[in-house]
């Protein structure tokens, strides 16, 4: 399962919104989408006109090694409140960065859909952090 889709749709309905564009951020942060997710997104978001190579970081990407055949990755909630609450915070109060949009991604489970053999729908939400 990816989120992708779903942090692609978030992100592209942000710029939309609030007229921004990757270039108005220091960094836009996923929570844990991976190496393959992470790619999956920026694929996405190219083919939609929006380029956010230059900017984007995955939280589960800057914890575990970067190596797709691994599999690697952990829990979106942990990946993100550890980058979130010590590196990228520290950058934001020292001045690095100025302006960070980070677009969470979860899974709404359920036993009943997924006992019956249903797709897991996928969320993401997106909060613009600014100094």
């Amino acid at each position: 399962m990816t989120f992708s889709p779903a942090a692609a749709d978030t992100i592209m309905k942000h710029f939309k919104d609030t007229g921004t564009c990757p270039d108005d951020y220091d960094m836009i942060l996923t929570g844990d989408l991976g190496a393959l997710g992470s790619r999956i997104l920026k694929d996405l978001l190219w083919e939609k006109g929006l380029d956010i190579s230059a900017n984007h970081v995955d939280c589960g990407e800057m914890i575990y090694k970067v190596i797709e055949d691994e599999f690697q990755g952990g829990s979106g909630a942990g990946c993100s409140a550890t980058v979130l609450n010590s590196y990228v915070l520290t950058k934001m109060t020292s001045g690095l960065y100025k302006r960070v949009l980070f677009a969470a991604t979860g899974a709404l489970l359920s036993t009943v859909s997924s006992g019956q053999g249903e797709s897991i729908p996928c969320i993401s939400h997106a909060v613009r952090l600014e100094i």
